[in-house]
């Protein structure tokens, strides 16, 4: 069984320019421990950025040869309209991440919070904001493909996956892990109940990426009662590095480490960006052949937005790398993106996915 997207090249209201073939979830048994058993590591030599656009509400996609200069595969333009797969007809908060058998894992808030002025709904929000809070939503869009361009598809609504879960106010901003403990796939977002608190949770999800297996839990305690979100968690050596965003004055981004995937994370008070406005949306990414990782994070309290940059290499001394296109960082053919997340790609990965969008790049 399969559902087809036909969108056609410049064919539709994003002028996208992908034919989007949904196929039907396969049985993914391939996954286990032999995809994540400490495998030889594929030789990568480029960088593929997801991250999207509050005036589309829609998947984008960015290449990088050498993890400073970004280009959009499709010169600015969405490569999946949030309104072909989500229930909301819009998405956000896009994430990737890649399992050690090459799998792509696509994780996003099923919510457009310009659904009114965009004709999509008759109210502000889906449910009432007085008793639902800003942008409630009810769950994600889970996404899986081998190849970045031919992908399965799941609405994934907490209410259908869990009985007592329609009086969540929202769910947002899911990242998707491997915990190596459990031998499962572990999405973790932020989640809270009503007009409540934001927090953040995780649950198991199963192979295929189209259910939920365990119901949300709590993966860190803030020692304030404020809302805190966007969790992004990256392994190095044996400990677990878990950036995130809490509304404690000024939002910003702070870290807690651990040596468990989803508990124990030590409180850190420090703060990781270097903002004079309000940031959200880390993402930690490592670069190619170097013990160097990039901090990246949304500066959403900016006009127009823009991405912020910090680099380490022992995660307690950052050197600040500035925005897009105000520093050694560039976006070549985009602006204003949001909430991004990065990933290594295969030489061969990054041609076939450029190739198919006409994108004239090198990656050897």
């Amino acid at each position: 069984m399969k559902i087809i997207f036909n969108k056609g090249r410049g064919n539709t209201a994003f002028g996208l320019g992908l034919i989007f073939l949904i196929m039907a979830c396969e049985s993914a048994n391939n996954r286990g421990t032999t995809a994540h058993s400490g495998q030889e590591l594929p030789d990568f030599k480029a960088y593929l950025m997801v991250y999207f656009k509050d005036d589309d509400h829609s998947l984008h996609m960015a290449l990088s040869q050498d993890g400073y200069s970004f280009t959009d595969v499709n010169e600015g333009e969405a490569v999946i309209a949030g309104d072909s797969i989500a229930e909301q007809k819009g998405i956000r908060d896009p994430h990737i991440f890649r399992g050690a058998d090459g799998t792509f894992y696509l994780a996003m808030t099923d919510l457009h919070i310009f659904a009114k002025r965009d004709g999509l709904r008759a109210t502000e929000w889906q449910r009432p904001g007085e008793e639902y809070g800003w942008g409630n939503n009810r769950g994600f869009v889970l996404m899986k493909s081998k190849d970045l361009i031919n992908w399965s598809k799941a609405n994934v609504l907490l209410p259908e996956q869990f009985e007592g879960y329609d009086t969540i106010g929202c769910a947002w901003a899911p990242e998707t892990t491997f915990d190596e403990e459990e031998g499962k796939l572990m999405l973790y977002y932020t989640m809270r109940w009503k007009n409540g608190l934001n927090k953040m949770y995780y649950s198991y999800v199963n192979d295929n990426f189209d259910q939920l297996l365990s119901e949300p839990k709590l993966i860190f305690q803030y020692p304030k009662e404020v809302n805190y979100i966007d969790a992004d968690i990256t392994k190095v050596g044996d400990q677990y590095h878990m950036f995130y965003t809490p509304h404690d004055g000024m939002p910003g981004i702070k870290q807690a480490v651990s040596k468990k995937i989803n508990k124990s994370y030590q409180y850190d008070s420090a703060w990781y960006d270097t903002e004079p406005e309000a940031s959200e949306a880390p993402n930690v990414w490592k670069r190619i052949g170097e013990d160097k990782w990039v901090l990246m994070y949304d500066i959403y309290g900016i006009r127009p937005h823009n991405f912020g940059f910090r680099e380490t290499s022992d995660f307690k001394h950052f050197e600040d790398l500035g925005h897009f296109n105000e520093g050694v960082m560039k976006a070549t053919n985009f602006s204003s993106p949001k909430h991004g997340a990065v990933v290594h790609l295969t030489a061969d990965e990054a041609r076939k996915l450029a190739n198919y969008w006409g994108l004239d790049m090198s990656f050897d």
